[in-house]
């Protein structure tokens, strides 16, 4: 599916924001912080905008989902097939110290629908850290992202779904505009899991799938199934960036 298929008419449509409480998400091990350089101009210029909103699912009548994975789908060889042939608009949260080596990777799957966007430098864990750590780890991966591929990102998955006012605040101040959580996940076994509501897909719905459990099914053959189960429901893959 090419990009932009799905857009929504007129102004962008209002997410939904949810409280401020931490999920729980597939934990994949934290790596010591580094701290971006101070006084970086174009994230300064970021400082002052809005609260991003916090999202799982987006308000929408169109028969769409959206497919969102967090780092080491590059794991998969097969999996980048997969995105160039279906030309499938998923959404790659990049950690800089886990999906750093694999950049080339997923530049060349940006053409065919793929989205790049922040998952943080270091994968640390946000709530709680005070705002000049939580500013370098969103911000540091945000330079990291313009840098190797020319995205100025605009949408944030903290590590494990967890986060705190803090956390917004200083997501806000290097130009995030949404936390994106999710309302499914693919799990290992290639099962859907729901962290609320019917357990099943709902048109809006954010998926999480796990990419990289050292158990997993293989993640091809698991986005495989799940795309047969959400075309049986009469839903597409929609790209993310057009809705939040």
């Amino acid at each position: 599916m090419r990009r932009g298929r799905f857009r929504p008419a007129g102004a962008a449509l209002a997410a939904l924001v949810l409280p401020l409480l931490p999920l729980t998400a597939c934990d994949r091990p934290a790596a010591p912080a580094a701290h971006a350089a101070a006084g970086d101009p174009a994230q300064d210029a970021d400082r002052g905008r809005r609260t991003p909103s916090v999202v799982d699912h987006v308000r929408t009548d169109d028969p769409v989902v959206f497919l969102t994975y967090d780092d080491s789908a590059e794991r998969d060889p097969a999996f980048a097939g997969l995105v160039r042939e279906r030309r499938l608009p998923v959404t790659l949260f990049l950690t800089d110290t886990v999906a750093g080596p694999a950049y080339g990777d997923f530049a060349r799957l940006r053409p065919f629908g793929a989205s790049l966007q922040n998952h943080t430098l270091d994968h640390r864990s946000l709530r709680g850290l005070p705002y000049a750590g939580q500013r370098a780890e969103i911000c540091g991966q945000q330079t990291k992202l313009r840098s190797r591929f020319g995205v100025r990102a605009h949408l944030f998955r903290p590590p494990h779904g967890t986060y705190d006012t803090t956390t917004l605040r200083a997501a806000a101040d290097c130009g995030i505009t949404a936390l994106v959580l999710w309302r499914a996940t693919l799990d290992a076994g290639g099962a859907l899991t729901y962290t609320r509501g019917d357990h099943r897909l709902h048109p809006g719905d954010i998926v999480a799938v796990d990419p990289d459990h050292p158990t997993a099914t293989n993640l091809t053959a698991r986005t495989e199934r799940l795309l047969r189960t959400i075309e049986e429901q009469g839903l597409r893959v929609g790209n993310l960036e057009d809705y939040v």
